[in-house]
């Protein structure tokens, strides 16, 4: 599947790629992000030339929320569930990064140090792996006590849907709120329905991803440390989508985000920041051009393998 990444839309190109990659036939829409603000999308028409049809997945949401009563308590523990897991994990990882920032700032002999480094950066690793596994464990079980499929509002919605996407010529799907795009994107099944290609940027590049990784280091409380949060559709392989990246990252901060790149790698941190534009081949993996963090901590052009 085709999938092509841009950068935040503040300063739109989607509507010239849109136009000349798809320029005929309707284009399903996703806002889910959006939450509340998911029917405002009259500028995202505009940029489609008009062609847009919305698949309105918050709204499904909010249905199924209200017409399947047992299924929204069972979501709503699920959340508590996740939370704990999410604050445990930040806990450890905190703990764990600490650690592999003072070992980076301490002096000595430097074929010892980067040893020590690289079993301390592995330890995060495992930490992560161990967690998305915690998380798809405790999805996996929700799912099986209450299969979607099973439920008959869900069920109604993912064949709306699943029609929907199979008269489009393409997806687009919006940023907002990754969290509640993906868990609106996993519980309508769209990853199943997809047949045509994509274009993502923001949350949406994150939650086409396969792990969908949180990072801020200039919020108001400080820089926090990149996360994972869960699964996402696996539609590309090996990229962390960044978007903002240079709002969001201290990109001039070299260990820092050697770190982050050597701690996802083999994946390529790919910053999408404005104008971006990346089209990933069918079998969904990064093409040579972007920019993207080495594992030195700079940000390089990622070349042809």
């Amino acid at each position: 599947m085709k999938v092509t990444l841009l950068g935040p839309q503040r300063r739109p190109t989607l509507d010239t790629v849109a136009a000349s990659l798809y320029p005929e036939g309707p284009i399903a829409t996703i806002t889910a992000g959006w939450q509340e603000r998911e029917p405002d999308d009259a500028e995202l028409g505009k940029l489609l030339g008009s062609r847009d049809v919305n698949l309105r997945l918050y709204r499904r949401w909010l249905d199924v929320q209200e017409r399947d009563p047992e299924f929204a308590l069972g979501e709503r523990r699920l959340a508590a569930v996740l939370e704990e897991l999410q604050n445990m994990y930040l806990l450890r990882l905190d703990h764990a990064l600490q650690a592999v920032y003072a070992i980076q700032r301490r002096s000595g002999g430097q074929r010892l140090r980067a040893s020590v480094l690289a079993e301390a950066i592995g330890a995060v690793r495992e930490l992560d792996a161990a967690h998305l596994r915690r998380v798809s464990a405790v999805r996996g079980e929700f799912y099986q006590r209450l299969p979607p499929h099973d439920r008959a509002v869900i069920a109604e919605h993912r064949a709306d849907v699943a029609g929907l996407l199979r008269d489009a010529a393409a997806v687009v799907i919006a940023g907002g709120h990754v969290g509640v795009l993906a868990d609106t994107l996993h519980l309508f099944n769209v990853a199943a329905s997809l047949r045509t290609a994509v274009i993502a940027w923001s949350a949406g590049a994150m939650a086409l991803a396969g792990q969908i990784v949180l990072f801020h280091d200039r919020s108001a409380h400080g820089p926090g440390h990149p996360e994972i949060y869960g699964r996402g559709l696996s539609v590309f392989s090996n990229v962390v989508p960044l978007p903002h990246a240079r709002a969001r990252l201290l990109l001039d901060d070299a260990p820092r985000m050697a770190v982050f790149a050597r701690r996802f790698a083999p994946a390529r941190c790919v910053l999408l920041e404005n104008g971006t534009r990346i089209d990933t081949g069918g079998d969904g993996r990064c093409p040579p051009g972007p920019r993207v963090l080495g594992e030195d901590g700079h940000v390089i052009t990622l070349e042809a393998a």
